[in-house]
């Protein structure tokens, strides 16, 4: 499952580069973000009211990668990537925060 999140998260980064812009995902604040979602319980239609659409990568498998960003400060943002199963349902979070060598955009 861990290949799979890793796998989502650059499926996304390139996903920006196939179509030739650079479109980040919707930008959130990072402490609601970690108060309303919950692996295991929150759903799309929670991340949808509570943030709004994003940017989303589906797979055949009907798992969905979902990648919010939050305001690392100095132009740079923290990834907030999800996992969905087919239910809707978040399974996985992971957070990359913003590297000292990340662009501004």
């Amino acid at each position: 499952m861990r290949h799979l999140l890793a796998m989502s998260a650059m499926a996304l980064a390139l996903g920006g580069c196939a179509t030739g812009s650079n479109e980040p995902g919707k930008i959130v604040a990072e402490d609601r973000f970690a108060q309303l979602v919950v692996p295991g319980r929150t759903t799309r239609a929670e991340l949808l009211a509570a943030f709004g659409p994003t940017k989303t990568v589906g797979f055949d498998s009907g798992m969905e990668a979902w990648l919010y960003e939050a305001d690392a400060g100095g132009g740079r943002h923290t990834e907030l990537v999800l996992l969905l199963d087919r239910a809707g349902t978040v399974q996985k979070m992971r957070r990359r925060p913003a590297y000292p060598t990340d662009k501004p955009r």
